[in-house]
């Protein structure tokens, strides 16, 4: 942000010097000194006491301009960016396609996407922060549903959810929008009108996905999530010991209102402890006419989404002493998610998600990384009624190696597939590369 700021200064120094340039070479005109001393007649000598206060008082104008040019600068750079202000961001673009992807109701041509992001960071106080994310993106034509997802591209339906998704129509929006402060020593507090539960938590995983929005945070199940109003806390001791909760409302900026009967909201708690090498974390997830993500469950598990249910997330992950060994980081996760007694019937009771992923560091060069992890999406295995569990046996996996040309660039060639990913039959085996620039 700093040579953002430079830069702006410097353009607007140069354009007030030109003029000053300009004004200075009247000033001190050397050609009408000269014809000063040549219309002194010979008997006479030039007053050096006479050139000298003339010189004077023309450098005392040049130095009166030079201030007031400093005082405008000042003027400028207090209507800058704050001093504690900083910027970064982030361009990813990727093509590739599916093979099945006709099966899960899109298309297997191959298909392109893009996002662009801007994050801004201020702190008031130094310890505080108030984020804020741009983001723009396109994956294909017009979005067309209510949660502006065009679901005519494979890129942000079901189980091919790319990672970076998101469909503006190359529209720049607020993305995200939260401040947090410290409380005391160990307690972080959040609140936001764009926030998700996950940016609450304690890190719950450390497998990063290659392609796949399943794969994120061990195992996007009940840890899905969506951006809106929410508030939160987190404490975290020196121990490695942590709890926090959180809720999230999709109906809080409107007539049902934030927490109420018709709202669609999510709280979060979550136990945890973590090391230098080592997490474990339980949290329940307490939802009310909240859906599951298609991404990450098959069509009768996302279909229960109307009335209350309870969720369990157990994630764990552990890393090697050294990285470039054949010893991978290991996240596992595993999900739980029951629905009360008023769910419609003929949906599901009780549906269960579980994840393994495995990442290996520095293996061919610094910055590196080979990952593989597979997922079985969220299944339903108890009925409320008729609905059938025995048809329907979801397995995805992925796997990628990622790679650095230099610190600000990442790419990221990926393979990924998986059987009755939403359906019975929905058979899918799919490429893509993806380029990542972040500065």
């Amino acid at each position: 942000m700093k040579l953002f700021q430079q830069l702006l200064v410097a353009g607007a120094t140069v354009s007030f010097i030109a003029p000053i340039a300009a004004q200075a070479s009247d000033v001190v005109n050397i050609e009408e000194m000269n014809s000063y001393a040549r219309s002194q007649t010979k008997s006479s000598r030039i007053d050096s006491k006479t050139f000298i206060n003339e010189v004077s008082e023309d450098i005392a104008k040049l130095k009166g301009r030079v201030d007031g040019l400093e005082a405008q600068q000042n003027n400028f750079e207090a209507g800058a960016f704050s001093g504690t202000t900083t910027m970064d961001g982030k361009a990813a673009m990727w093509i590739g396609g599916v093979d099945g992807g006709d099966e899960i109701g899109d298309t297997e041509a191959i298909e392109t996407g893009y996002i662009y992001s801007m994050n801004l960071n201020t702190s008031f106080n130094g310890d505080d922060n108030l984020y804020i994310r741009l983001k723009a993106g396109d994956v294909g034509g017009t979005p067309t549903d209510a949660a502006g997802k065009n679901d005519t591209s494979i890129w942000d339906n079901k189980s091919t959810y790319h990672i970076e998704t998101k469909d503006t129509d190359n529209s720049l929006k607020v993305d995200k929008i939260w401040y947090t402060t410290p409380i005391g020593e160990n307690i972080t507090a959040f609140v936001g009108p764009k926030i998700e539960n996950y940016y609450m938590y304690i890190t719950p995983s450390i497998y990063k996905p290659g392609a796949l929005k399943s794969m994120k945070l061990g195992g996007n199940a009940n840890f899905g999530a969506s951006t809106d109003v929410g508030a939160g806390f987190k404490y975290e001791t020196d121990g490695g010991f942590g709890f926090a909760s959180n809720v999230v409302s999709k109906d809080a900026d409107n007539a049902a209102g934030m927490l109420g009967k018709s709202d669609t909201n999510k709280w979060d708690t979550q136990l945890a402890y973590t090391t230098d090498k080592w997490h474990g974390s339980v949290t329940y997830s307490n939802q009310q006419n909240w859906s599951s993500h298609a991404y990450n469950a098959t069509k009768q598990a996302a279909a229960m989404k109307s009335g209350d249910f309870t969720g369990y997330a157990f994630r764990g992950y552990w890393m090697p002493e050294d990285t470039g060994t054949a010893t991978p980081e290991i996240s596992v996760g595993y999900d739980i998610r029951s629905a009360d007694d008023t769910v419609t019937s003929g949906t599901g009771k009780e549906s269960d998600s579980y994840f393994v992923g495995l990442t290996w560091k520095d293996m061919f060069q610094a910055d590196d990384r080979i990952g593989l992890a597979f997922t079985q999406p969220l299944k339903v295995t108890e009925c409320n009624g008729t609905c059938t569990t025995a048809e329907v046996d979801p397995f995805v996996w992925e796997a990628y190696y990622s790679f650095r040309p230099n610190d600000s660039i990442e790419v990221r060639p990926a393979i990924f597939g998986g059987s009755d990913v939403y359906e019975d039959g929905d058979d899918i085996f799919g490429t893509v590369l993806t380029t990542v620039f972040k500065f």
